[in-house]
């Protein structure tokens, strides 16, 4: 069901679809309408309450189907009058204080959950109350099922590429950056988002909405709803995250130049680009109150590297339990450093604290860490007290709550040195970084970026690679300092202010609106 008469599947940005492929994208619908059902007269209702952890943090409600049998139409307006958060930082805007704006998300891996917190994170303090839509919790939905099935085939492929050479080199990178470049697969998404739509029908369709994957931007717009920001993740342009009809939202120049001309979408023919007024350069996703305390981070790592102090690493490890044979092997590296107090591992398994079992079964010295599992208490007490002085030796940080899994890394990063990761959502953030191999082709570009900038290293593919510059770093602190300082600069030309603008461009008040 489409909300309006035009077809995004057969016509994007003016590019007519081949006949062939459009069909082969009506027939992709229709096989997972008979896979998982056709609910376009089904009528589903919500509900809202606190969201877990980022409630209390960031004032975040979250949308959930209401009870079974209930007919009561969500009333988000009075809802939103009724929380108790307004915003009192120093970025909030009185005409929007108080008043909804939707985060459309999906649960696949952390990246878009991550991203959806920094604009949730923004959209409070500039006075907004944020809703927590995901899409992946409806479960009696086709939508969820759908985008289910899909996310289990990705992290499947994820894990694969990573222990299978000729798999990752002749399938997995190729799909990443150039199967996903097509615009014949957002024409196939476009497609498949029409079977999204039901499970909007409680939303206004004006009120502000930014969606932190394609999917929830495709299926919002298909379901008529007029003020939608679509926030691209990646940085290298891919047709997969366009969502015509929306305002798009890229994190740097170069996408923004790449997305604007749909750059390789169509290896046999010029497309024609992207219209004005439907895609900005707004800079990096960043939660305000990582941005708003970039100087006195900055300001408390330097203390640290030059006053002696160990050098504090926190390694991330996905959520699709991929590279966990390059995580081990940093893991071994850092070990005996922390052990002679010249470094501090801080090991971040998310929802997956199985991994950690795995980790530490094979890493016998983990036996020692520290454990900090499913108590976000203890955690907001480590960091409380000014440079967190407990976070020495080998910390384990694991939670079965998906909000606490993804939030403790925001707690975390503030008080780390270098982050160990991919170069995934986290290459944009505002903290030292030290890039690991990929997971896809797509997540090269995020490494370039944060080198360019200074605020991270280039994409270390190697273990031996990774333990040498881990090396350097223990050797010449002035490494990690400096990305310190182009951390600074950057924020200084409003680099990581994102979040901040895709909210405003949602609610109609960026740019010069």
């Amino acid at each position: 069901m489409v909300a309006n008469s035009v077809d995004r599947a057969k016509v994007i940005f003016g590019n007519e679809i081949d006949t062939a492929d459009y069909e082969k994208a009506c027939k992709g619908k229709e096989k997972y309408a008979r896979r998982f059902g056709d609910d376009s007269n089904t009528v589903y209702h919500l509900r809202a309450e606190e969201a877990p952890v980022i409630g209390k943090h960031l004032g975040v409600r979250w949308l959930r189907p209401a009870e079974p049998g209930s007919d009561e139409v969500f009333d988000m307006a009075a809802d939103a009058a009724a929380a108790p958060v307004v915003s009192t930082t120093p970025k909030t805007i009185s005409e929007v204080q108080g008043k909804p704006l939707v985060v459309g998300n999906i649960r696949m891996g952390f990246g878009h959950y991550r991203i959806s917190m920094a604009i949730a994170s923004a959209a409070h303090a500039l006075g907004f109350v944020p809703y927590w839509f995901d899409l992946c919790g409806f479960p009696e939905s086709t939508c969820s099922k759908l985008i289910e099935h899909q996310n289990n085939l990705y992290s499947m492929g994820s894990r694969v590429s990573q222990k299978v050479g000729a798999f990752n080199a002749l399938y997995w990178e190729p799909l990443n950056s150039e199967g996903f470049r097509k615009l014949t697969y957002n024409s196939g998404d476009q497609k498949n988002a029409e079977l999204m739509v039901p499970i909007f029908r409680d939303l206004p369709k004006d009120v502000p909405y930014v969606g932190t994957h394609a999917w929830p931007a495709q299926a919002a717009v298909h379901a008529g709803m007029t003020h939608v920001v679509n926030a691209i993740p990646d940085n290298w342009p891919m047709a997969l995250h366009l969502a015509e009809g929306s305002r798009h939202a890229v994190q740097t120049p170069s996408a923004y130049q790449g997305y604007k001309m749909l750059r390789g979408m169509d290896k046999k023919r010029q497309l024609k680009p992207m219209p004005e007024g439907s895609l900005f350069y707004t800079g990096h996703y960043i939660d305000h109150e990582l941005v708003s305390n970039i100087e006195a981070d900055c300001a408390a790592r330097r203390a640290r590297l030059h006053g002696g102090c160990p050098i504090r690493y926190l390694v991330c490890v996905g959520g699709a339990g991929a590279q966990q044979d390059l995580i081990r092997g940093i893991i071994e590296h850092a070990v005996p450093l922390a052990e002679r107090g010249e470094a501090t591992l801080l090991v971040n398994v998310g929802d997956h604290i199985d991994v950690w079992d795995a980790l530490a079964k094979s890493v016998p010295a983990l036996s020692r860490a520290k454990t900090h599992f499913d108590d976000f208490t203890e955690l907001e007490n480590l960091v409380s007290e000014p440079g967190a002085p407990k976070l020495d030796g080998i910390h384990a940080f694991g939670y079965t709550d998906i909000f606490a899994a993804v939030y403790s890394t925001n707690l975390l990063m503030r008080h780390t040195d270098v982050l160990v990761t991919k170069p995934s959502e986290l290459a944009f953030y505002p903290v030292p970084k030290l890039m690991i191999h990929r997971v896809g082709g797509h997540e090269a570009w995020g490494a370039i970026r944060a080198a360019e900038i200074g605020d991270g290293t280039y994409e270390l593919q190697k273990l031996d690679e990774i333990t040498a510059m881990m090396d350097a770093f223990q050797q010449d602190r002035s490494l990690v300092s400096m990305m310190c300082d182009r951390i600074e600069e950057a924020n200084a030309h409003g680099v990581y202010n994102g979040a901040y603008r895709a909210v405003l461009l949602a609610a109609g008040l960026w740019p010069g609106e």
